[in-house]
């Protein structure tokens, strides 16, 4: 059942938070694609408490990090959608992908009927072969560290993910051509118009339960925040999961309760309620 988002009382009462999971687009950032300025004061009371706050996002590791730049220090950072977890610079876990599913993948795309571009999401940067203006300014915006290549599949590099951005409706395009070609893959709708190829053990889910072995939290302590489909696993291991009141249809389903959108700044609202600011 969904709990009104207005009503604090619903979720603060007993809550013991420890670890705070938040996706990105839709979630924490404003519709200008920014972090809430009121996030950075309320950074600094969880790490004076021993709570600790980590981005949980598609995006690159070195572009995380540089957004965060500031408070970085012992911040964990979920990125690739959970294929890579990091902190203070140091691997948590990881789910790479094997080459020959990657190669499967860039052929898989290159056969489809969606006009598509590919990024290789390696640990070290993001490379890609396609240079429309489009498409560049996602790159930029999700890897901070990329290549332009001649041959995307000449790469040396561990691989996070193969991220496909399609020109089209990911969900009703793409998703769709590639649907049941990658056995042994995860195609998973990340945004409205990327979809991730991806180890099939990886996703936000198993990237929460592995910082929550690392840091000694329990399901119970942690607070999850999310809006897309790629969420649905972070929230799942969650014990208090947001999601936001813009969030995918039927995403709410799997959470316990509803933030104020993103507009609204419903992460920032949630958590000050949370912290009894």
């Amino acid at each position: 059942m969904s709990l009104k988002p207005t009503d604090p009382a619903l979720y603060v009462k007993n809550a013991d938070p420890r670890l705070i999971v938040a996706d990105m687009d839709g979630t924490l950032l404003d519709d200008s694609g920014e972090v809430p300025e009121e996030l950075w004061e309320l950074l600094d009371v969880m790490k004076a408490r021993g709570i600790a706050f980590a981005p949980a996002s598609g995006r690159q590791y070195f572009r995380l990090e540089h957004m965060f730049h500031d408070a970085s220090d012992g911040m964990p950072f979920i990125c690739e959608n959970g294929a890579f977890v990091v902190r203070d610079g140091v691997e948590v876990s990881s789910c790479s992908l094997p080459r020959e599913a990657v190669v499967r993948s860039v052929h898989a795309v290159r056969n489809s009927t969606s006009d598509a571009a590919v990024v290789i999401a390696g640990k070290k940067m993001g490379y890609f072969d396609r240079t429309e203006p489009q498409f560049g300014a996602e790159v930029h915006k999700y890897y901070r560290r990329s290549a332009l290549v001649e041959e995307i599949l000449d790469y040396d590099d561990d691989v996070n993910k193969v991220a496909i951005y399609t020109f089209g409706d990911a969900r009703a395009g793409l998703y769709h051509d590639l649907e049941g070609q990658l056995d042994g893959c995860s195609v998973v709708v990340s945004a409205p118009h990327w979809v991730d190829v991806m180890h099939p053990e990886a996703n936000k889910g198993t990237a929460v339960r592995a910082l929550q072995r690392e840091l000694g939290v329990t399901r119970e302590q942690t607070v999850g925040f999310g809006d897309y489909f790629n969420d649905a696993e972070m929230l799942e291991a969650s014990g208090m999961s947001f999601a936001m009141a813009n969030a995918a249809e039927g995403l709410a389903q799997g959470a316990r309760f509803i933030a104020p959108s993103n507009s609204e700044q419903g992460v920032i609202t949630v958590l000050r309620n949370l912290l009894g600011l």
